[in-house]
């Protein structure tokens, strides 16, 4: 059984769908998606269901992003919120304008039960953005920083190469888990389209919202597949670009 990690989708259901094929994604697979399933592309209700219907199929972990947040706060109260329009919001509110109360009760219920983190058998921790609190993602008093932090990843981009994890002033947020497989910044911002290791850190957020592929990744060999990018599936779309 491979374990595979999967970056954010932003709603690009077309590369979702082309990737899975690309890395022969098999129900022996166990799949675990790092959040920020929605607000980007225009199939974010399509990208859902999807999501669905896999976990049928196929293990599938879901760990929670912060746009599904968004997305799950505006479907449960409907209140307008300018920032989260302005950062792919508005094609979510447009895909679910086309949808049932059948089908946004049932995807109110999905990202319900999204995990903030899953640590595995092997101390390898999958959370969308980071933790803060010193003694372990278990101990984090806000759960937001789960779905919101950057300074985790900021930390380990930053850290002196020439620290080793022995080093009395290494970060201690470093030394708790084997790894640590993150999404939230995409690393199209330090010029990178595949993924980035810094320290135990590795970010598969490849920029599918805005001009990079999605990345799915076997965590144990480090292959990785790609899709094409994003944006070419959805030629007259802007996505959060």
């Amino acid at each position: 059984m491979r374990k595979l990690v999967i970056g954010d989708l932003h709603s690009g259901l077309k590369a979702l769908k082309q990737v899975l094929e690309k890395a022969k994604v098999t129900p022996s697979d166990h799949l675990i998606f790092l959040g920020d399933y929605v607000d980007g592309w225009s199939e974010a209700v399509g990208t859902v269901n999807f999501l669905m219907e896999l976990k049928t199929t196929h293990r599938c972990t879901f760990i929670r992003g912060n746009h599904d947040e968004l997305c799950n706060d505006w479907l449960k109260e409907r209140k307008h919120n300018p920032l989260w329009l302005q950062h792919g919001g508005k094609a979510t509110l447009e895909s679910y304008a086309k949808a049932g109360e059948e089908i946004k009760l049932a995807h109110i219920d999905f990202y319900d039960n999204l995990e903030n983190y899953y640590l595995d058998e092997d101390n390898r921790l999958f959370i969308h953005a980071g933790f803060t609190n010193l003694r372990g993602v278990s101990h984090e008093y806000f759960t937001k920083t789960y779905y919101w932090d950057r300074t985790l990843w900021e930390m380990a981009l930053s850290l002196d190469p020439n620290l080793s994890l022995g080093d009395e002033i290494y970060p201690q947020r470093l030394t708790h888990y084997k790894e640590i497989f993150i999404g939230h910044t995409p690393v199209t911002r330090i010029g990178r389209t595949t993924p980035k290791n810094a320290a135990n850190i590795w970010n598969v957020d490849t920029g599918a919202a805005f001009r990079g592929p999605l990345t799915i990744m076997d965590i144990s060999t480090k292959q990785y597949w790609q899709s094409d990018p994003v944006y070419l599936f959805y030629p007259s779309e802007s996505g959060r670009n």
